[in-house]
């Protein structure tokens, strides 16, 4: 079959395999970062537990997409410097995000990690870069139920408008 047979971790990256691994590495240390300053905005231990969660969700890719990269010739992005704890008491509560608005973000970001991941998938052609991503998506999706649950049971969640009384159906 040539130069794309056997093991695909000895196969070449294509250049939207590159990008998409190194965009995703660069967004997943932003994440870090913005994700430690939610955690000391927020004062809800449910969210608390679910940020924490994507904080180390965003470390693994970090460390595996990089790893990726490096092992291709490919240089990294820095890590962002780790935000230090500080008490919700002490942040100034017009400069403070509300456990609703954070969970409101939280959850636009998953939501648009699983069409970035699904991109990445649907573009790959080494079979490692795809199933990377798939265990990615896989994760999101459950955490993003995780956050769902979370803003229906604590009344976070502002829903579009809701078809209450559907139009009835005319036969023509």
């Amino acid at each position: 079959m040539g130069i794309l047979s056997g093991n695909p971790k000895d196969e070449p990256l294509h250049y939207g395999e590159i990008f998409s691994v190194w965009q995703a590495s660069i967004v997943a240390k932003g994440s870090v970062s913005c994700y430690q300053a939610y955690l000391n905005h927020s004062g809800d231990k449910d969210l608390k537990k679910v940020i924490d969660s994507l904080i180390d969700q965003a470390k693994l890719e970090i460390k595996e997409l990089d790893t990726i990269l490096i092992d291709n010739g490919i240089s990294t992005t820095p890590v962002m410097p780790e935000r230090s704890p500080v008490k919700l008491e002490d942040i100034p509560v017009g400069a403070r995000f509300t456990d609703p608005e954070i969970a409101a973000k939280i959850a636009a970001d998953t939501s648009l990690g699983l069409v970035a991941c699904s991109q990445v998938i649907g573009q790959s052609i080494r079979e490692d870069i795809g199933a990377l991503f798939a265990k990615y998506h896989i994760t999101k999706t459950a955490i993003g139920l995780k956050i769902l649950e979370m803003n229906k049971e604590k009344g976070w969640l502002i829903p579009p408008p809701l078809q209450v009384k559907r139009p009835e159906t005319v036969n023509a």
